[in-house]
């Protein structure tokens, strides 16, 4: 993994170079490059996970007398397959790593090559002859491009903080950004960088910028004809599941697996542990706790269950080398500011915050490691998809607030947007995208259209809190379960398949037979642990008291000053956001928003 950065008919001096690189060192901190290109100059932060001596960056191939040059953020599952097809049809090799076999696959197949490629990634390849740049995405949207127009020329990089980096390009908040930030935050419109001006390439998009760039959607979730048996199916997933987390062991630097005791992470760490003692090694797991959990732990609608027991069964049962981390809520709160930096946003509150410390502990003894995030959203996990009140509504169902959400809007942003509308049309646009087959039943349908919406956006939620938690340690995450080729198959597959016997996931459940023990296999979903600590909190609401007695602080030029008074003594009924944002969560976020003007000097402008 990497960090990738550029700039296309722009001039960019060895100051500004380095300002650019030096935002990049965390997500690289191994080597760097820079590479000069007749139009362009690529910038690369290397964190070396695969062939170290022959995988540096900037990377340049002379091939049927055209010269190409690329920087690559990402790994690729596939390669071997792909190498032995290019050295048959006449390509040489100087190394092992996936970067070159992407850069020889763009030389032989253009921008087609991605229809070959299995991983997750982010690339810019520049052709000199034709003099253009070439930007990809890979499917499933694990790996993050921005980018941004500025005079005639382009800049790209993986975090908004290396575009904000580029001489003179001012971070200015429009009324539509902070739309985003209070109405649809922590999640953000397919596309969007928030701030005015900037721009993220979607997930299974790519595109070439010569004089504009023009950007094209080469993959999404299509429906098919499911002909396979219920059994067939079982054995189509346990074979897909299996198979991509055997792919994503590859490494030539030590790793590891996320260990929540919950279903997803105990099937990746179970294959990884045989995988492993296999080859007479022991898998390190890592799982993570919060002091007193067990005390001020109550079971609820949103988690069930605590994580402890389970992820002790499965510790013993795979016999890892197991790392546990804990965490005090004064670590959280202190996290605030680091996380906001990490993301370039608000974010997650303190499920952020407790991520990047525990990615920081998880650096100490593996460089890579596996997680089980996405499996909820294709396999039909969350609430939402098993809340027949919930499906019904016509709206996002992992953030039913609009209404609350709008009521925190200060009078000046308020008279600049429609809450309802502006939340409304991006629901509508994502549902009329949906592809589903004529003939479809009502509730099959409902059902395509709800993991095209938790595809679209919550899933790149979690996906972009995921890579800037862990780069931000220069821990590379690897997530399984977002092999294209399982979403693929499943996007297909009926519900009543995928809800067997009634049970959250209880398709992948049922191919998961015999791998797991039974009480962790049918285990009833849990998510990401959070704190219940009161002390959480209450240096949260302290931290709002503050911010209230500060004049001028930025974040009341959007948010109405006597309503986020109101959230000391409120509760929402719906969670802001997901399951777990709740009222310290909340609180945190708009402390995290007012951090984020601050720090990153924002021009507010409604």
């Amino acid at each position: 993994m990497c960090a990738i950065a550029g700039v296309f008919r722009l001039e960019l001096d060895d100051r500004a170079q380095r300002k650019m690189l030096d935002t990049m060192i965390r997500r690289g901190p191994d080597e760097e490059g820079i590479l000069h290109c007749k139009n362009a100059i690529l910038l690369h932060r290397r964190l070396c996970v695969i062939d170290p001596e022959g995988g540096q960056q900037p990377m340049t191939l002379s091939h049927g007398g055209r010269e190409y040059a690329i920087v690559y953020n990402g790994e690729l599952y596939n390669t071997p397959e792909l190498r032995r097809e290019l050295i048959a049809l006449g390509h040489t090799f100087q190394g092992h790593s996936d970067t070159e076999v992407v850069l020889h696959a763009f030389a032989e197949f253009g921008e087609n090559c991605l229809e070959k490629l299995n991983g997750i990634f982010a690339f810019a390849v520049v052709e000199d002859r034709e003099n253009r740049i070439f930007l990809a995405r890979d499917r499933m949207g694990v790996k993050p491009l921005f980018y941004a127009r500025v005079r005639n020329g382009l800049i790209f990089a993986s975090e908004i903080k290396t575009i904000l980096a580029y001489p003179g390009f001012a971070p200015i908040l429009d009324e539509e950004g902070a739309g985003e930030l209070l109405l649809l935050g922590p999640g953000r419109s397919p596309g969007s960088g928030v701030l005015k001006g900037i721009y993220e390439i979607e997930p299974g998009c790519c595109g070439y910028c010569s004089d504009n760039l023009s950007v094209r959607r080469y993959w999404q979730l299509t429906d098919r004809e499911h002909l396979d048996t219920f059994e067939e199916t079982v054995e189509k997933v346990r074979y897909l599941v299996t198979d991509a987390i055997r792919r994503q062991l590859v490494s030539d630097v030590p790793l590891g697996t996320f260990l929540s005791g919950g279903l997803d992470s105990s099937i990746i760490s179970a294959v990884a542990a045989t995988e492993y003692k296999s080859q007479g090694k022991t898998l390190d797991t890592f799982s993570l706790d919060y002091k007193d959990s067990q005390k001020y732990f109550t079971p609820n609608k949103f988690q069930p269950t605590n994580d402890n027991d389970y992820i002790k069964i499965m510790a013993q049962f795979l016999q890892t080398r197991h790392h546990d981390t804990v965490l005090c809520p004064l670590q959280l709160s202190e996290a605030l500011e680091e996380a906001t930096y990490a993301r370039d946003l608000p974010g997650m509150a303190d499920v952020d915050f407790s991520l990047l410390i525990f990615c920081k502990e998880i650096k100490k003894e593996v460089t890579v490691a596996l997680s089980g995030e996405c499996a909820d959203e294709i396999f039909g996990g969350y609430p939402w998809y098993r809340d027949s009140q919930v499906r019904a509504v016509q709206g996002f169902p992992w953030a039913q607030n609009t209404a609350q959400r709008a009521g925190l809007l200060s009078p000046a942003l308020a008279e600049k947007l429609d809450p309802q509308t502006f939340v409304a049309d991006r629901y509508r646009q994502t549902i009329l995208e949906t592809d589903i087959l004529p003939g479809t039943s009502s509730q099959e349908k409902r059902m395509k259209e709800m993991v095209n919406l938790n595809y679209r956006w919550f899933m790149q939620t979690l996906l972009d809190r995921k890579d800037r938690m862990s780069m931000y340690s220069g821990l590379e995450v690897r997530v399984p379960f977002c092999d294209y080729r399982i979403a693929e198959y499943l996007y297909g597959v009926p519900w009543e398949y995928k809800d067997w016997q009634g049970m959250e996931k209880g398709l992948l459940r049922k191919a998961m037979e015999g791998l797991l023990p039974q009480q962790v296999l049918y285990r009833k979903k849990s998510p990401y642990p959070k704190t219940y600590d009161p002390q959480y909190e209450a240096i949260m609401r302290q931290r709002i008291t503050d911010l209230l007695g500060k004049k001028d602080a930025p974040v009341f030029a959007l948010v109405d000053r006597r309503a986020l008074a109101q959230l000391l003594t409120a509760e929402s009924v719906w969670p802001w956001y997901g399951q777990l944002m709740r009222g310290p969560q909340i609180m945190a976020y708009m402390l995290q928003l007012n951090h984020w003007l601050e720090a990153y000097n924002i021009r507010i402008a409604l």
